[in-house]
């Protein structure tokens, strides 16, 4: 069953640019300098896009000098998936489950 945190965390995961992040930190760590290059995102749109991926538990940081480096959190994106998991799986036995109209 799928819980508020992870609606929160499929909602922040459907915009387009965080998804483009979340699947760039799934390859390599990457700083900001590198997110921009890769995404051609703003500076400030991508900070503040990286605020609301961190917020929600799907990135950590890591300072290095001036520096800060971003790295995804597999658990959270593990935990996601085994949630949806879970819903096909229940899916695939209640196939033939059918509620009958009064």
């Amino acid at each position: 069953m799928l819980t508020s945190v992870d609606t929160d965390l499929i909602r922040v995961l459907a915009d387009p640019l965080r998804l483009q992040i979340v699947t760039l930190l799934a390859k390599e760590t990457l700083c900001t300098t590198h997110l921009v290059e890769e995404t051609g995102a703003k500076q400030t749109n991508l900070s503040n896009h990286l605020k609301v991926l961190r917020e929600a538990g799907a990135v950590d940081t890591e300072p290095c000098g001036r520096f800060t480096y971003y790295k995804l959190r597999p658990e959270v994106i593990a935990g996601l998936a085994g949630r949806f998991a879970d819903l096909a799986e229940s899916a695939r036995i209640a196939a033939d489950n059918k509620r009958a109209c009064p």
